[in-house]
């Protein structure tokens, strides 16, 4: 894995010197003259059941960005049509509608899904079609499709950061890992577990629960939490609960007098659009690692928001991480396009990687071979209105590990999606695409 970075720089020029070889004149004209009519947007998220508490807002923050370009003459002259279908929280449905999404509605890219099971479930329909997904959630990596592009934050851009700062500067020695009984928690976990092993955790240390979907019967696992962390040895939890879940088990540490100054908790899905559901006064302090806030001060961060209020006619509708990742895909798509002359999806993947656009946090994302993006790293503190203050961020972008290296059967592989690999998992040691050696 040390590798990586400078085969990635190398592979970078070489996507550079790639575009500037295909997109000459001629050939966009000759694409803009083969495609009329609108580009079709294709909008996947659960706007009912469990994951409608955090994929609502995305929905709508993908129509207010597609209106704004259209108002801006849309791209390559053609306006762009959003197509919004709902998934409802249920996995083999997403898989349903992503087909219909590519097959009937005809769209030339999606932004969708949340939760990893979710993306799993979409992930064959979008490889046998050759289509795009925008992917805006942090989730466990230990994967890289050519037809994915992961705007969200894989764990060394979340997780791995988030437990660091935990033991420098909360001194924590004793460790809770809550989640959803699904992938990404799982997976993250056991990333998580063998990092802090690595670090010279003791396994008696390590407290690991999960709970399904939509689960509200905290009493007594919160009761156990507090138990742990009463063996004298400072204790954190990180959760990885996702969706509605969130609400009574916030509600349940601030029932049982769980203060952030005695067990901090560290969230991975909880940002601003969740805490708007809750009372968030029991919970100031307790903190959650993202790679953006609605609080962070920007000229670019203040624009954004004034357009969501503007959009949504609420000037108390929040922002959050997962909306500046659909903004920071949704401007990349955009310039791909254009690099590329055309709106189809397989010169659409081959335009992306290289491409970089503005986050909002003062820096700039790029595309990297590996269909990751750059992203800084924040710690926020929740505050009394449900914002949060930023108590420590990387000092500039960090480059994603789509595999990690703490895992014995990933930590020979790379991923990167130029030539000569083209591969998502390149096993370093055999030098062979495939994935780890049996």
């Amino acid at each position: 894995m040390a590798s990586q970075p400078s085969l990635t720089r190398r592979n970078l020029l070489g996507a550079a010197a790639f575009t500037a070889a295909v997109t000459g004149f001629p050939f966009i004209s000759r694409g803009r003259a083969a495609e009329a009519g609108p580009i079709k947007i294709g909008i996947l998220h659960s706007l009912s059941g469990t994951m409608a508490i955090s994929e609502t807002t995305l929905k709508d923050v993908m129509l207010m960005l597609i209106e704004a370009q259209n108002k801006k003459g849309g791209v390559l002259g053609r306006k762009l049509e959003p197509v919004v279908v709902d998934p409802a929280s249920n996995w083999p449905l997403f898989a349903e509608k992503a087909r219909q999404l590519i097959s009937v509605d005809k769209v030339s890219a999606v932004f969708g899904c949340w939760t990893s099971v979710s993306r799993k479930s979409v992930l064959p329909v979008f490889e046998e079609l050759n289509n795009i997904l925008f992917y805006p959630v942090q989730y466990e990596g230990e994967e890289s499709s050519k037809n994915v592009f992961y705007t969200g934050a894989a764990p060394n851009q979340q997780a791995i950061p988030a437990v660091d700062y935990l033991m420098s500067e909360e001194k924590v020695k004793r460790w809770v890992l809550a989640g959803t009984d699904y992938v990404y928690p799982r997976t993250t976990n056991k990333i998580l577990e063998a990092y802090l092993k690595l670090k010279g955790v003791a396994p008696e240390d390590i407290m690991i629960n999960y709970t399904p979907f939509g689960h509200s019967d905290w009493q007594n696992i919160v009761a156990d939490i507090k138990k742990f962390g009463s063996a004298g040895k400072k204790t954190a939890v990180v959760s990885t609960i996702n969706g509605d879940a969130n609400v009574p088990f916030y509600k349940e540490l601030g029932n049982q007098g769980i203060k952030a100054t005695d067990i901090p908790v560290v969230a991975f899905s909880v940002g601003e659009e969740e805490l708007a559901g809750i009372d968030t006064k029991p919970l100031v302090g307790h903190l959650a690692a993202w790679n953006y806030f609605e609080s962070v001060n920007t000229p670019a961060n203040r624009a954004f928001i004034k357009e969501w209020h503007d959009f949504t006619k609420n000037p108390k509708r929040t922002t959050n991480d997962p909306m500046e990742a659909h903004y920071i895909g949704f401007n990349m798509w955009l310039k791909a396009v254009q690099k590329a002359g055309t709106a189809d999806p397989a010169k659409v993947i081959d335009a992306m990687i290289g491409v970089a656009v503005p986050n909002l946090t003062g820096g700039i994302a790029t595309m990297m071979p590996n269909h990751h993006l750059t992203k800084p790293v924040l710690i926020g503190e929740i505050k009394a209105d449900g914002q949060f203050n930023v108590v420590w961020q990387t000092p500039g972008t960090v480059v994603a590990q789509a595999w990690s290296p703490y895992l014995e059967g990933s930590k020979d592989l790379a991923a990167d999606w130029l030539p000569p690999l083209s591969c998502g998992n390149y096993n370093v040691a055999t030098g062979k695409c495939g994935g780890a050696s049996k």
